[in-house]
């Protein structure tokens, strides 16, 4: 079991499951690419890439064709929940993600093309790792994780087993300085799961994760961390009482950054709760300048 670590006086700040990102459009749907600043397909000119699927949009007809089946298999699944129902099965049905929109943000690269790859010879976006590519590697029995610190980003491949979650042994595939990001944006469009990683030398790609918020907010800028004798004594007194109540190991310290809004975000990442299926998952509070917890009611734009 490897367990990756941060080095001495690195500090990890978010962990999670990130893949390229899958068109969602009729016209690309399930298809990605990989393309230089020309739009040209670049997949076979990676070095060091095994090969994987080719992709060709579909045409109108087929788009057409594709909405009706998919309207069909809608109707048709709605159509048995509902008889389970009646039936008096106990059947739920999930929710879509709160961020998703059904407007692109970007048609010419949403709707029109799928690229999650956009890179020219020589630039950072060409050495990310083909492991990410759910085209290549198998989901079933591996995953890719991305791992945000202070100092750097980095692409972990662990194997996959949906009966040991918690077995962990990462390899290092890719990793670079937090200087080489130039903007992380998110992608609404259409289950709010996507974002991109600009780099300083203008490539950039285009993930996937289902746990998007956390990862993003620490990726986009390095966060100034606030230690604990910097508080209040009731903020202090605060913290100190949760990171018992959810046993906190004294190896770990809680990331704790003050929201424009005054409140503190504080999240605490737990080692026992590091899993292969969801990265690490933390345990979170929001407090105001009392030391007190912050109702949802009261959450400020900036707390979300």
């Amino acid at each position: 079991m490897n367990v990756w670590q941060p080095e001495s006086g690195e500090t990890l700040l978010a962990r999670a499951p990130v893949t390229f990102a899958t068109g969602a459009a009729p016209h690309v749907r399930g298809m990605r690419w990989f393309r230089d600043a020309e739009r040209n397909d670049i997949q076979h000119h990676l070095e060091g890439w095994p090969d994987g699927p080719s992709f060709s949009p579909r045409s109108i007809g087929d788009t057409v064709a594709h909405r009706l089946l998919r309207g069909v298999a809608k109707v048709t699944g709605v159509t048995v929940m509902a008889a389970l129902g009646a039936a008096g099965g106990n059947v739920s049905t999930p929710s879509s993600a709160d961020s998703g929109s059904d407007t692109p943000s970007d048609p010419a690269n949403e709707v029109d093309d799928f690229p999650v790859m956009w890179a020219a010879p020589g630039t950072v976006g060409r050495t990310l790792p083909w492991q990410l590519d759910p085209g290549r590697a198998d989901p079933k029995h591996w995953r890719t994780h991305l791992i945000v610190t202070d100092r750097r980003v980095l692409v972990v491949q662990l194997p996959y087993d949906g009966k040991k979650l918690e077995a962990i042994d990462d390899q290092i595939l890719w990793q670079i300085p937090r200087t080489e990001i130039a903007a992380v944006e998110p992608k609404d469009f259409k289950e709010g799961e996507d974002f991109t990683i600009e780099f300083t030398d203008g490539s950039w790609c285009r993930l996937r994760c289902r746990s998007r918020r956390q990862l993003t907010r620490y990726l986009m800028r390095a966060p100034e961390l606030l230690s604990v004798v910097e508080l209040t004594p009731a903020q202090r007194k605060a913290i100190l009482s949760y990171a018992r109540e959810i046993e906190m190991p004294d190896s770990v310290l809680p990331l704790i950054t003050r929201n424009s809004c005054g409140h503190l975000n504080v999240d605490i990442l737990l080692p026992k709760r590091l899993t292969s299926a969801f990265g690490a998952s933390e345990e979170n509070i929001l407090l105001d300048e009392q030391g007190r917890d912050v109702d949802l009611s009261d959450y400020h734009p900036e707390d979300l």
